[in-house]
């Protein structure tokens, strides 16, 4: 066994115990391309560590995207703007940016069934992710069942805690199904933990004066949830037949 092999074989060792997979899966390739370009030491270090830097970069996404429990990856460059009324690429690419998550603000997509509001949510979250951004994505009737099933077990503080620790929540379709009167002030008291501390996105079918509908028809605490919800918001309402209902259409002529 020459040299050369034992000492490849020892760092390899050495970056699996050192926790380096950037520098393991480049080292041996960046090392030929130093010798034939004849690169200083210090050159093939940064470019080693560089690798590693950007390893480490991936893997947090990885992980951010994983727990954000997208139903599924959505990104900007799929979403059709030009199929889509009521919403502009500029704004949107801007929000993509994520200014409004580091403010923080929140987000309400509100309009018809089937006109993008769900995939900009995600998109958008998966931008922030990129942004190693914590997100959480959970439907309105899920994410307020748990909250009702966390105080039966006596373990609602946890949930709510672990829930404001998210950077950007993503609660997808309020107004699908109403919540008892219970679990309206549960989702109220969420919101109002999270004003002005953390970003939440909301997306709705319902136009805000039908939300009373959806919390038990108190005016009082919807008014209450609106006004936290939407101060200091970017609204953006999508209009529009139903993407899914235009592609059955096309693809039955």
């Amino acid at each position: 066994m020459s040299v050369a092999t034992v000492t490849h074989d020892l760092i390899v060792t050495q970056t699996r115990a050192l926790k380096l997979p950037g520098v393991a899966r480049t080292f041996d390739s960046l090392a030929r391309q130093a010798r034939d370009a004849h690169w200083p030491h210090e050159d093939y270090l940064h470019e080693v560590l560089s690798a590693e830097q950007a390893s480490r970069h991936e893997s947090v996404i990885r992980q951010r995207l994983r727990e954000a429990r997208f139903p599924e990856v959505k990104t900007l460059d799929t979403f059709d703007f030009t199929a889509t009324e009521g919403v502009s690429a500029t704004q949107i690419h801007a929000l993509a940016r994520g200014e409004w998550v580091t403010a923080p603000e929140n987000l309400i997509l509100a309009g018809p069934i089937g006109t993008g509001k769900t995939h900009l949510a995600i998109a958008l979250g998966v931008e922030a992710t990129k942004q190693k951004r914590r997100v959480l994505f959970t439907r309105a009737a899920d994410l307020v069942r748990q909250l009702l099933e966390a105080r039966d077990a006596r373990e609602l503080t946890r949930l709510q805690q672990r829930l404001l620790r998210v950077d950007v929540l993503i609660v997808d379709e309020v107004g699908f199904v109403p919540f008892e009167r219970v679990g309206g002030e549960l989702l109220f008291n969420l919101i109002t933990d999270r004003y002005e501390r953390r970003a939440t996105v909301v997306t709705t079918n319902l136009a805000f004066a039908e939300w009373v509908t959806v919390f038990a028809g108190d005016e009082k605490l919807t008014t209450a949830l609106l006004d936290r919800l939407a101060h200091h918001a970017t609204v953006i309402t999508t209009k529009g037949k139903s993407y899914r209902m235009r592609k059955r259409r096309a693809s039955a002529s």
